[in-house]
């Protein structure tokens, strides 16, 4: 299985790791039974994404597409973020072996989930704007 340079950089390198004390908003996906988890930590001001930090527990791209992940939205509008699709992440890394795809959606969603809780934490509805936060695909493809 081959890497891009990018996606070595990010899983050596991994950029904005780490919890936000005060997060704005939170968000978790994945399962332990894929071994990929994400959390998402946001910090939201006016709209903008002020501040992105990230834990991921799984492999090297895993942590890669989270650190890329967090790159792409950090210093921008929330609309931004919400428009953030996997396929621009595994762009940004010059591309990742398919069955590593899935490492990409659930940086995704990660972003999405903890934008969902940021408007739950707004008294808003999430859903209508962020749309609905799929089951990672990869977790249940063993037959279950």
């Amino acid at each position: 299985m081959l890497y891009s340079d990018k996606v070595l950089d990010h899983f050596t390198n991994p950029r904005n790791v780490g919890e936000i004390a005060d997060a704005d908003g939170i968000g978790e996906v994945g399962n332990a039974k894929c071994g990929d988890i994400m959390k998402m930590y946001l910090k939201i001001n006016g709209g903008m994404i002020e501040d992105v930090r990230f834990k991921t527990f799984g492999c090297g791209a895993a942590i890669a597409t989270s650190s890329m992940a967090t790159e792409l939205i950090k210093g921008k509008p929330i609309e931004e973020a919400l428009g953030l699709t996997n396929q621009a992440v595994v762009e940004a890394l010059d591309g990742l072996p398919a069955v590593k795809i899935h490492c990409s959606v659930l940086a995704e969603q990660a972003i999405k989930s903890a934008l969902a809780d940021y408007y739950r934490r707004q008294g808003i509805d999430p859903e209508p704007i962020v749309g609905k936060i799929e089951e990672c695909e990869a977790c249940h493809s063993d037959g279950e």
